[in-house]
């Protein structure tokens, strides 16, 4: 597998707020955020464009709100950022797509010659998973680390209830076979890009 030189690693919703257990429930992946680490680290030593999206909810008690502490980046990539030889963007967005954001990503994208992306991050059937459908449907070729996302347990209609994992799985399956997206690992991804 090949990794284009520009390809940009999209880093969706590393947030403070998606620590408060009490919140969210029962998450899967504890591992989530050393690849999530490990992702950036490659990125920005191959001098590859780095985008850090951050959920800004407009729900009055969401962990992910404004004004609370839990909009913030988590430390690891809040130290991260600005650190890359490539180019870097910072988006803002209120719903699930990154691609509905400030500034706008696909305009972002296209005039840096973008045609690639690896997205990461939380949650992996939400924004993660939202994102990746967009990139596929507008064109691109996307890759998504699975095990660089995670996501939380989560209750749907009819009192069907799915565990973090579950969900993950979900994700993967929907997204590869469904050619939305590549689903890979993390190593796959790094030693892809390393090369």
């Amino acid at each position: 597998m090949e990794i284009a030189g520009n390809a940009a690693l999209v880093v969706v919703d590393v947030q403070k707020g998606f620590e408060e257990e009490e919140f969210w429930g029962a998450r899967n992946n504890p591992g989530a955020d050393e690849n999530i680490a490990s992702l950036i680290d490659t990125w920005q030593a191959t001098g590859r464009p780095v985008v850090f999206v951050r959920h800004d909810s407009s729900h009055p008690r969401s962990p992910l709100r404004l004004g609370h502490e839990g909009n913030d980046f988590k430390e690891y990539v809040e130290q991260r950022r600005g650190k890359g030889a490539g180019s870097e963007l910072f988006v803002k967005k209120t719903v699930n797509s990154a691609f509905y954001g400030t500034p706008d990503l696909d305009a972002w994208f296209k005039a840096e010659g973008i045609d690639e992306f690896v997205v990461a991050g939380i949650q992996t059937n939400m924004c993660v998973e939202t994102t990746a459908r967009m990139g596929g449907n507008l064109g691109y070729r996307v890759l998504c680390a699975l095990d660089a996302t995670h996501t939380f347990d989560l209750e749907g209609p009819f009192g069907w209830r799915r565990s973090a994992e579950e969900l993950a799985q979900a994700t993967a399956v929907s997204l590869h076979g469904g050619h939305f997206a590549e689903v890979l690992t993390t190593e796959a991804v790094v030693d892809a890009a390393g090369r």
